[in-house]
């Protein structure tokens, strides 16, 4: 992966008044800080923060907000960083002295840049103003595509279910933003976007489950102490592999840093990567993610009308009916294994091939167990399609007839020009940064990645396919008010919406615990709010959401912020 140079000189941010709107100008003729001043967490030897401000209007369901926008880095540290040990070698530097140095084995030496834009409303005092943290995942991903896509001030226009004509390309006030109920910061990860990692065993140091929590959870509380949003109501919210990142980070800065959040969004969650349907023919013998899977092969499979006889008028119906056999008669089939009865494995096939189109034949060969690739290439196979991967509404022509597994993501392949263009361009040219650094959408981070992973009560790391539940469920126990919305899409086999049921089902927490989980689904795909409809849905449950647990009690949910 090539790694950009260090970032040019800008200026530190100024001290933020008690308004949350009120953030500070950028300064572009402010010098580099001296050594001795770089040791201090959100600075660093390697990187300095920045910050470029300016100002918006979005009308949000009818409503006028004004907004000053941040585009800029704070600088985090991997775990084990001492900065007073630092400050120490900073000082030593100048005396010419002995002292520990930045990259003394008790230190570690890697830096990150991390790259964000923030909203804040105009007008509105920070205390009881909810902020909320959002991000993409991967991991590798940066967030532009919650940024331009779900709930910033602008929304880039992509086709519904189909491939989106090449620029130029419509960009769009966002009905739709959470302007409207909290100040919004998206955070790009270590590595991607205009976010950077340098020095020592950098890889190391924010590649991984782990190390990549933590460096979200050390950003998180240095925009809190910069911008003065320690007592505002606070909110995560991930999608896809953001959310195994929200769980360990609610329960990092719970548990380790005495910071409550009032709630937690999901969007297309996966939190034990044993239920990933991708690839689980390497882990014979867990048989969870075909039953996970297979209530979104039967709704793909109602969209493109693909169904033996008539279709169902009520999916939300069918695919209840859907989930019953996935969980009872298929499950108990998968698990007998080779035990299976011929003439049960016979009608188990009917039944599969009568829920997802595929031939009964096909699914005999296949032992009864389909995996994704497998269902996006043969779904469509005779009119030579492939099905979509993260909105299995999309479809494309086959890169190779004769393959047994779908070769790209037609749905990733129709809107990712519109995102990264759009973004491209308005990073530039509204928000006035980044004019000279290149913006990496995604960064390859997989032959750095560890999966590595130490859960809530185990004295090290947990290696192999690894599983965060224990962390959310932590989490849950040391707040018993913390409040989880689990949002998904029936049309998304990256993160199916039925493997989010699985897991919240198994979630080891006390019963009455499990009241703090709501649950919202979206005849849409893994990115929800790429079908215009659902992401007005998606608006109004999480703003629902937020107006019902963010502890502000002056006036009414609806009305109390205009």
């Amino acid at each position: 992966m090539t790694r950009a140079a260090l970032f040019a000189v800008a200026a530190c941010l100024a001290a933020t008044t008690a308004l949350a709107a009120e953030a500070p100008q950028s300064a572009s003729t402010a010098k580099k800080p001296e050594a001795a001043t770089t040791s201090s967490p959100d600075q660093g030897v390697l990187f300095w923060p920045e910050a470029v401000a300016s100002d918006g209007t979005v009308s949000v369901e009818g409503q006028r907000i004004d907004y000053r926008a941040v585009a800029g880095t704070i600088v985090v540290h991997p775990k084990g960083w001492d900065d007073a040990a630092a400050r120490e070698k900073a000082a030593a530097d100048d005396k010419s002295s002995d002292a520990k140095s930045l990259g003394d084995q008790d230190n570690p030496q890697a830096e990150a840049s991390m790259f964000y834009v923030a909203y804040f409303k105009k007008g509105v005092p920070a205390a009881g103003r909810p902020v909320m943290f959002l991000f993409n995942g991967g991991p590798g991903s940066s967030t532009v595509w919650l940024h331009m896509g779900a709930f910033g001030p602008r929304r880039v226009v992509t086709a519904d279910d189909t491939h989106t004509p090449a620029a130029p390309y419509s960009l769009v006030e966002n009905a739709y933003s959470l302007l409207d109920v909290a100040d919004l910061v998206f955070i790009d990860a270590p590595g991607t976007g205009f976010s950077r990692i340098a020095g020592k065993d950098k890889e190391k140091s924010f590649y991984g489950v782990d190390p990549d929590a933590y460096a979200f959870s050390q950003f998180i509380m240095g925009f809190l102490s910069k911008y003065s949003r320690w007592n505002s109501p606070k909110y995560l919210f991930g999608e896809s592999y953001g959310t195994p990142r929200a769980a360990v980070v609610v329960n990092d800065l719970e548990q380790n840093n005495d910071i409550d959040f009032n709630g937690v969004v999901m969007l297309s969650q996966i939190l034990n990567f044993d239920l990933n349907a991708d690839t689980p023919q390497f882990n014979p013998g867990t048989d969870e993610p075909y039953i996970a899977a297979l209530p979104t092969y039967a709704a793909t499979a109602w969209y493109h009308n693909r169904l033996p006889g008539q279709r169902p008028a009520d999916l939300p119906g069918f695919l209840h009916q859907v989930e019953q056999f996935a969980s009872g008669d298929y499950a108990s089939a998968l698990q007998a294994g080779s035990d299976l009865d011929p003439a049960r494995r016979q009608a188990i096939a009917e039944r599969v091939a009568q829920y997802t189109g595929l031939p009964a034949a096909y699914v005999l060969k296949s032992d009864l167990r389909i995996n994704v690739g497998q269902f996006e290439k043969t779904l469509q196979d005779p009119e030579g399609l492939t099905t979509g991967r993260l909105d299995t509404r999309f479809s494309g022509p086959d890169l190779d007839p004769l393959s047994k597994e779908a070769e790209y993501d037609p749905q990733s392949a129709a809107i990712s020009s519109a995102y990264v263009s759009a973004f491209n361009d308005y990073v530039r040219t509204q928000l006035n940064f980044g004019q000279d650094r290149v913006y990496k959408p995604e960064a390859d981070v997989s032959k750095d990645w560890s999966t590595d992973h130490t859960p809530p009560g185990a004295n090290e790391p947990q290696r192999g396919i690894f599983n965060v539940m224990p962390d959310l469920a932590a989490a849950m126990k040391i707040n018993p008010n913390l409040k989880v919305m689990v949002n998904g899409g029936w049309f998304d086999l990256a993160t199916p919406y039925y493997e989010g049921l699985f897991e919240m089902r198994h979630l080891p927490v006390p019963a009455r615990l499990l009241g703090n989980i709501e649950f919202h689904y979206y005849p849409s795909g893994h990115m929800v709010y790429a079908h215009e409809a659902s992401l007005k849905d998606l608006h109004d449950n999480v703003a629902a959401f937020i107006g019902k647990t963010d502890n502000v009690a002056q006036a009414p949910a609806k009305t109390r912020r205009k």
